[in-house]
């Protein structure tokens, strides 16, 4: 079993920046893939960036590439997201979740493991 703490989220003018945290306890952190998704009212659940377990490969919507990054402390069993020229269109929960397969997934349904999510939100 695995909990999930998202942390972070919160109002934002267009063009600044966030890092949300995702506290992970549980088994054994570094031996899952972790992803960050998000989900704006009235949509589907979508993939924003993902880590492998050895965290040497990262994986991101186009959307937020050259924004967003995620990276992972395997110590501190935490796995962030750095946000930065945030836009409206960003705006949603954000939720990390854990994957305890092989490989990355990018599809929400192959997660194992969710956080409660926490608000993110771009004024214009």
């Amino acid at each position: 079993q695995v909990q999930l703490v998202e942390s972070g989220g919160r109002l934002v003018q267009a063009g600044g920046s966030l890092r949300l945290s995702c506290a992970a306890s549980g088994r054994t952190f570094s031996s899952y893939a972790l992803g960050w998704f998000r989900q704006a009212p009235g949509k589907e659940r979508e993939f924003v960036a993902a880590k492998n377990k050895r965290g040497d490969s990262t994986y991101y919507r186009d959307s937020v590439k050259g924004r967003f990054t995620i990276s992972r402390d395997n110590v501190k069993n935490t796995v962030y997201l750095q946000m930065n020229s945030l836009k409206p269109e960003d705006t949603a929960v954000y939720y990390c979740a854990v994957f305890v397969g092989v490989g990355v997934p990018a599809t929400p349904g192959s997660y194992d493991y969710w956080g409660q999510g926490t608000q993110v939100t771009v004024s214009s």
